[in-house]
């Protein structure tokens, strides 16, 4: 492999990394869930192949912009120092350059979709991406992350249809408290830094206990909405399988947080619930077409 070759390789998993390119399995099955419905099957190949790259472009945008946004606080807090930017493996330059590289690309592919994409996509880029400020002056901030990622089913029924509905805003809700939820969780590692700080979060504003019963809270709802679905579309058995699973691995997520376990922490929030979301598609999958 040449020099060249193996920087650009080097250079392409350090942004993979910095994206974290992998937690797109939180909000792409909801995505794939929401297209289908929409679509009443299997949608056009155009349709599929623009709604990812919208997808993937956006959140990709969205966190690196967020790594910028965070930068000085990742650096202070030893949980995070270890991050691309406070390490100096990547430039704010080159991350910027990324940033709007993957908003551009975003529009586009909004704009091959449809009229309605094409004008809520400014929109769109502004909720991701003020989101990295949030935790400066309000503890809902994982609300409004979960709400922020609840645009890729919203917006996924909007590329198939270029019009408004009920069912993408029930699954938005759903990534929402899902997203929420986990993320109270995530959060709870870093109370004190938080107070430190002046950041705000539920587990810094109310404390540890509360905030574990917040997340649980969120997530029941969130099976209640999920089972709300079952009914309102008229959905099979195995569809409920599906739920059942789900929530089973939620009720486990909660059973094994240990704020203080990094690697605990990490099963709980990230591993676990990416189970979560390809277990609802698949099960809503075999569902819908068997």
């Amino acid at each position: 492999m040449s020099a060249a070759i193996r920087s650009a390789f080097l250079k392409t998993r350090d942004f993979g990394s910095l994206v974290m390119f992998s937690h797109t399995l939180f909000s792409l099955p909801f995505a794939i869930i929401s297209i289908v419905w929409a679509a009443g099957g299997v949608p056009s190949w155009r349709v599929i192949l623009w709604s990812l790259i919208a997808l993937v472009a956006a959140r990709n945008g969205a966190n690196a912009f967020n790594r910028l946004a965070d930068r000085e606080f990742d650096a202070a807090n030893p949980r995070t120092a270890h991050r691309h930017l406070p390490q100096k493996l990547l430039g704010v330059r080159e991350v910027w350059i990324f940033v709007v590289v993957n908003y551009a690309i975003f529009i586009v592919a909004a704009g091959m979709l449809n009229t309605l994409c094409l004008v809520l996509s400014p929109v769109a880029i502004f909720l991701i991406s003020s989101y990295s400020y949030t935790k400066r002056f309000t503890w809902l901030s994982h609300l409004y992350l979960g709400f922020t990622i609840a645009s890729a089913p919203i917006g996924a029924w909007f590329a198939v249809t270029g019009s408004f509905a009920f069912t993408p805003f029930v699954l938005g809700t759903i990534v929402m408290l899902w997203i929420g939820g986990f993320d109270i969780l995530y959060g709870t590692q870093d109370i004190d830094f938080d107070r430190k700080q002046g950041l705000y979060s539920i587990p810094s504003a109310f404390g540890l206990k509360p905030a574990l019963y917040i997340s649980r809270f969120l997530h029941a709802v969130m099976v209640g909405l999920l089972l709300f679905l079952f009914l309102f579309r008229d959905l099979g058995w195995l569809y409920l399988i599906g739920i059942v699973l789900a929530a089973f691995l939620l009720m486990l997520e909660h059973g094994i947080v240990k704020p203080h376990n990094r690697r605990l922490m990490k099963i709980a929030s990230y591993n676990l619930n990416q189970v979560v979301s390809m277990l609802i598609l698949l099960f809503t999958m075999l569902d819908y077409f068997l």
